[in-house]
């Protein structure tokens, strides 16, 4: 910014001082104009960042010597500019991001003169060249084949029979048209070049006054066309490789590609990355008239029936209108950029946020329509800037020609946010007025934006479902720049980052091979009107799709392939097979289970008809409890989990009715996620097969009647219960498997390793009452006294429910800490865990950690020593606000975003499931993290978060609708996420006030994550002790390998079952162990070792009684760590995980001196030479503490295996 500007003093221009510019800088720098010269760097580098940015802009300090200039204030234009940068790019950051990369995107000025030469070269080859006689459109076809170039003769192609002739002569004109003359040219996607597009005008008197009709003019100028190419080809002067393209595989837009080959001339421009299109076009005073071209006229009559000729083809009339148009759009951008300065950095910036999402070539899949349509984005500009047509008096007011360009980039943002295609037609501002009537375009079209020339819609051909993704695009970039905090990236995040990522973008992928797609209803006229059989096929899938969907998504996207080169050789274009639909969910429709029809009464029979040939035997008569009888159709599932596939199962049975298209053609990836967070179907049907009620439902059916026979026993316990409070992730849907129960009777028909019963924790808080003890330790034996008599009264008023009082833990010494329970196990089988809440506890910690008694103003000084039960203060404390405060709070937060988005607990489940299979959660990572974590990807910056989802407002465009493209999101964010810069997650609403901090510590914190809320400001209460370092890198790695290979989705390729597969290389040392020991083993993610074989035989063991929680690999995992805490890290799967994988610390590895409580198990260093002095080194004793582990898991260690 701070370079280009210059001030005026005494009339001279005096320039500020700066630094020397190296040529990198200056190729990062300066703009492209046509008279500065530009250095030319040697490479096509890539946008820096913003850290190129800032070293190419930053200020240079100036010397104040002697014999140099004093100081300057700041001009009047520079502070305009600074105030502008402040004021409307948020940030002077921004600004600078934003002049650093328009240089980037934009051809570099001095690899320019070998195009120049070049074009001059071509031009004197094609004015002159011979003319050809006029001939039948076969015979000068064979010709031309036997050349090796053939004629790509659209539908319907000549026949012998045909009496007109085609002919050749040079042409009247050559035009550079499209952006290269404007210079308006942005690079495209993975490397495609820039494209520099010459209109080479067909003479007038090759044509007649009916070539209009039955693709006469397409024939003439696919010949033309194909003259041109074989001239080029025996063209001495022309070192340059020829290949045709059709833009949207359409025969009929057909073009001559020119690509220079690397052979160092004058004239060879391989270094600018570009290519020459030749495009045939007519001339202004063309036969044809223009009125045969409107939008309802029918020039296609091929068929003996009347009714043919009567069908409008708007279709084939804007192809051929776009053969009129390249000149007339040639000055429309040329007078735009006159009329406005910011025209060509707005268009650029649009271009480069487009090609990003999809919107134009690349190697990758494009948004159907968009391949081939630069024209749209100059047109969206020109009807922004000077206004629109006005149709029944309303029009759209122009912008003010002064705008910057990133004002006039939001702009064009804003309209594509606002603006329904579907309903409502564009018409930029032409200085004829509508040159057709503009209720032809909109009957006759589906999506309407009519250019300059008042003729062509560019829109032509584009499908509904591809302006609803962009429209979902705008609206997701407009919500970014809005957002009050800029905490990420924010230029990086509009312009930088590729956006093309089928799982983070949309709800539901479907991969089509259409290959052998067999349409039920085939229409001639469609594929005479869409240019090919694979457009009027793609055409009516779209079509068919959106019937059937209906309003239950907002955006259904057709992805493909862009239209590739193919040689001349091949006349017609190669269509793509395989076709990728995205779905973004309507959440309030998308996943009903019933569509309803016509009623039985309904006067107009077809409608009915219609409804049942649509759907075929999934539609059928019903009557409704409110007494109506409609036809309907019902979709069967089995699970809550299969209710997310509606969607696509209606994907399915539209294509397969439709056209014929098997399971095999249709292949979506929904199945393989939900297989992970469910228990092997041996387990699952002997729970189906004993009718017990299963899933989150009824585990809140049986707390909620646990909740009411604990406060029937109000008259037996000395103080009623006031609140009971679950805080257990099974009680606010966010476990990775559904909660099941396990009664005795159960138990005996599975296997040893599939009798896992889960715990659910709640909290139980008494009225208020001075009988309570005013010291630590009597209140943990008051806590007990309480839960004996409560487990005495519920045992003896509920018939079947076990309970019993846990003491402690087993590992916890502390008097003064909670560490009592009380473990219920209901008749059905549902098991909980209970734990008594005095807030009095806090008051009394409080006074142990800041050495102060019940009088505040008398000192004792034996109480300022912080030494053992200080320490001990502390931790209780911590595990007071943690269970007590902040587990209840972030219990309910979770459940409302549960009933918020339908989408976050099959998420939250999911990303569980992901970090527990690659051994992390849990013992690293706590499942609250997670929760937050996966929150983060829905609530945004929680401004919507107190409102109701059916109160009307529109929900924001980047909340994940699935589970897959929630879990994607989460994956992605971990992949780029700096965590040392934390987190904050607005969880609670804004009016939430904080809560009291974890007391400090004399333990260092070893958590790297800081992810905090409205409550945890400080962001310690779930990350305070992990991950640390190690395992933050290790979850970044993880990331990084899964969303590489979530990308093979593209190719067909994904196999979801791998994503969730650890490998073990990396482990010094691995612990087996043995399966049928281990209660959880069912869980395992490898489904198949959890079934048949000798671990699936149930045995009966009428003593065992249930144990809630029993897990001996947690118990023992739980021990390793905190016996090795100071020796290795220790992974595993708390999900049936049979293996835990040891990482040394490498450090004592290494000899060092001998000290006594070193820390770790360590034996002496071996001399080298007996004659060496012993030094008393030691190193890490690996064998002792391997044998060790052996003893501690006698009975559940099968080997161990030390990995070299």
């Amino acid at each position: 910014m701070a370079l280009n500007l210059k001030r005026k003093r005494d009339g001279d221009v005096t320039p500020r001082k700066t630094r020397k510019l190296s040529e990198d800088d200056l190729d990062a720098v300066s703009d492209v104009e046509e008279d500065e010269s530009e250095v030319d760097a040697g490479e096509d580098d890539e946008w820096g960042g913003i850290e190129m940015a800032q070293n190419m802009t930053a200020p240079v300090a100036e010397s104040t010597g002697p014999g140099t200039k004093p100081k300057l204030p700041p001009s009047g234009e520079e502070l305009r500019v600074i105030k502008d940068a402040s004021s409307l790019f948020k940030s002077s950051t921004f600004k600078l991001q934003v002049d650093a990369l328009l240089p980037t995107v934009r051809p570099k000025a001095a690899r320019i003169p070998p195009l120049d030469r070049f074009l001059q070269t071509l031009h004197g080859v094609l004015t002159n060249l011979p003319s050809v006689a006029p001939q039948h459109p076969l015979e000068a076809a064979r010709k031309l084949i036997k050349k090796g170039v053939s004629v790509p003769f659209c539908l319907p192609q000549p026949l012998e029979d045909t009496n007109w002739k085609v002919a050749f002569e040079k042409p009247s004109d050559i035009t550079m048209v499209g952006s290269w003359p404007n210079k308006i040219s942005v690079k495209a996607k993975d490397g495609c070049k820039f494209g520099i597009d010459l209109a080479v005008e067909m003479p007038s008197d090759l044509f007649q006054e009916k070539d209009y009709l039955n693709g006469r003019f397409f024939h003439k100028r696919a010949f033309y066309l194909a003259t041109l190419a074989e001239a080029i080809q025996n063209s001495k002067s022309l070192n340059v490789e020829l290949t045709y393209q059709s833009a949207s595989n359409d025969p009929r837009l057909t073009k001559l590609v020119l690509e220079p080959r690397n052979d160092e001339t004058h004239d060879d421009f391989t270094k600018l990355n570009a290519r020459v299109c030749i495009v045939p076009v007519l001339p202004a005073n063309s036969r044809i008239p223009l009125q045969r071209l409107s939008p309802s006229h029918s020039n296609i009559r091929i068929s003996a029936d009347g009714d043919f000729a009567s069908i409008p083809t708007p279709l084939y009339n804007s192809a051929l209108l776009m053969a009129l148009i390249p000149r007339a759009h040639l000055l429309s951008a040329f007078t735009l950029n006159e009329h406005t300065p910011s025209f060509g950095d707005a268009l650029t910036l649009l271009r480069v946020w487009a090609n990003q999402r999809g919107y134009g070539e690349g190697s990758r899949l494009c948004v159907r329509g968009f391949d081939s349509l630069g024209s749209f984005w100059t047109v969206l500009l020109g009807l922004l800037v000077f206004g629109e047509e006005s149709v029944n008096k309303a029009k759209r007011k122009p912008l003010g020609r002064g705008l910057s360009s990133y004002q006039l980039f939001r702009a064009a943002l804003d309209f594509l946010s606002r603006h329904d295609f579907e309903k409502t037609a564009a018409f930029h501002k032409a200085n004829q007025g509508h040159r057709f009537p503009p209720e032809e375009y909109e009957a006759h079209h589906e999506a309407v934006l009519v250019d300059s020339s008042s003729t062509l819609n560019v829109l032509a051909g584009v499908p509904i479902g591809s302006l609803q993704l962009l429209r979902t695009d705008a609206r997701k970039t407009l919500e970014e720049l809005n957002a009050t905090s800029v905490a990420n990236d924010l230029f990086s995040n509009v312009f930088l980052q590729d956006k093309r990522d089928l799982l983070t973008r949309f709800d539901t992928v479907i991969r089509v091979d259409i290959s052998s797609a067999q349409p039920r209803s085939s229409s001639l006229h469609s594929t005479l009107d869409t240019g090919s059989p694979a457009n009027a096929l793609i055409s009516s899938i779209t079509a068919l799709l959106r019937e059937g969907l209906g309003n239950r998504v907002n955006a259904l996207a057709i992805l493909h392939s862009s239209p590739s080169t193919r040689p001349l050789s091949q006349a017609l274009p190669t269509s793509p097979n395989v076709l990728y639909i995205g779905l973004i969910h309507d959440p309030q429709n998308a996943l009903r289970l019933v569509d309803h029809g016509p009623a039985a009464e309904e006067s107009d029979p077809s409608i009915a008809e219609h409804f049942r040939e649509f759907w075929g035997d999934k539609a059928e008569l019903r009557r409704f409890k409110d007494g109506r009888i409609i036809e309907s159709v019902v979709w069967d599932i089995k699970s809550a989990d299969e209710r997310s596939r509606v969607p696509a199962m209606i994907v399915r049975h539209v294509l397969q009715r439709h056209f014929n298209l098997d399971a095999t053609a249709v292949q979506s990836w929904q199945s393989g996620f939900d297989q992970v967070t469910k228990l092997p179907e041996a387990v699952s049907r002997v729970y189906m097969g004993s009718g017990v009620a299963v899933g989150f439902k009824g585990a809140m059916v049986a707390f909620d009647s646990l909740v009411k026979a604990l406060k029937a026993l109000n008259e037996q316990l000395p103080l009623s219960l006031a609140v009971v409070s679950p805080i257990s992730e099974q009680l606010r849907y966010a476990s990775v498997f559904s909660p099941v129960p396990l009664s005795e009777s159960l138990a005996q028909s599975l296997p040893q390793n599939a009798r896992y019963l889960p715990s659910m924790e709640m909290i139980l808080q008494f009225e208020k009452s001075a009988k309570w003890p005013d010291e630590l330790r009597a209140i943990q034996k008051i806590k007990l006294a309480f839960f004996e008599r409560i487990a005495m009264a519920l045992m003896s008023s509920v018939k079947g429910l076990k309970a019993r009082v846990v003491v402690g833990d087993g590992v916890t010494t502390s008097k003064i800490q909670d560490v009592s329970r009380l473990d219920i196990v209901t008749p059905e089988g549902w098991a909980f865990s209970a734990r008594i809440w005095h807030d009095r506890e806090a008051t009394l910690l409080d006074r142990l950690i800041t050495g102060k008694g019940a009088l505040p103003h008398i000192n004792f000084p034996s109480q300022k020593k912080k030494g053992k039960a200080n320490q001990e203060a502390v931790d209780a404390k911590e595990v007071y606000l943690r269970r007590f405060i902040h587990a209840p709070r972030h219990h309910r937060a979770i459940t409302a975003l549960n009933h918020r988005f339908s989408a976050y607990s099959p998420t939250v489940r999911l990303v569980k499931r992901w970090l527990a299979s690659h051994w992390v959660l849990h013992g690293h990572i706590s499942e609250e993290v997670v929760e937050i974590l996966c929150a983060s990807a829905f609530v945004g910056d929680g401004s919507d978060l107190h409102l109701e989802p059916d109160s009307g407002f529109i929900e924001r465009s980047g909340v994940p609708g699935s589970k897959e493209r929630g879990f994607a999101s989460v994956v992605q964010f971990l992949k780029d996420w700096k965590w040392e810069e934390g987190l904050f997650v607005p969880l609670y609403g804004p009016e939430s006030a904080a809560g009291d901090p974890l007391p400090a510590s004399n333990n260092s914190r070893s958590g790297v994550w800081k992810i905090s809320t409205e409550v945890d400001r400080e962001g310690n209460v779930w990350t305070v002790h992990g991950p640390d370092a190690m395992v933050a890198n290790r979850v970044r790695a993880l990331a990084k390998a899964t969303w590489d290979y979530l990308q093979n989705m593209e190719e067909g390729e994904l196999d979801v079952k791998a994503i969730f597969i650890h490998p073990t290389d990396d482990y010094d040392f691995v612990v087996r162990l043995d399966p049928s020991a281990l209660p959880r083993y069912a869980q395992n993610i490898d489904s198949s070792l959890a079934i048949g074989g000798r671990y699936m035989n149930p045995r009966e063991d009428p003593d065992e009684s249930l144990r809630p929680e029993f897990d001996p690999a947690r118990s023992l995992y739980d021990d390793l760590q905190r016996i090795y805490t100071n020796t290795f890290k220790i992974f595993c799967d708390p999900f049936g995980g049979d293996r835990f994988g040891v990482v040394w610390d490498p450090s004592l590895r290494q000899p060092r001196p001998f000290r006594v409580l070193g820390g770790f198990s360590s034996t002496p260093v071996k001399k080298q030479k007996e004659t060496e002095k012993d030094k008393g080194l030691v190193v890490l004793n690996e064998a002792g503490i391997l044998c060790e582990i052996e003893r501690l898991g006698a009975g559940l260690v099968r080997e161990l295996t030390v990995q070299v």
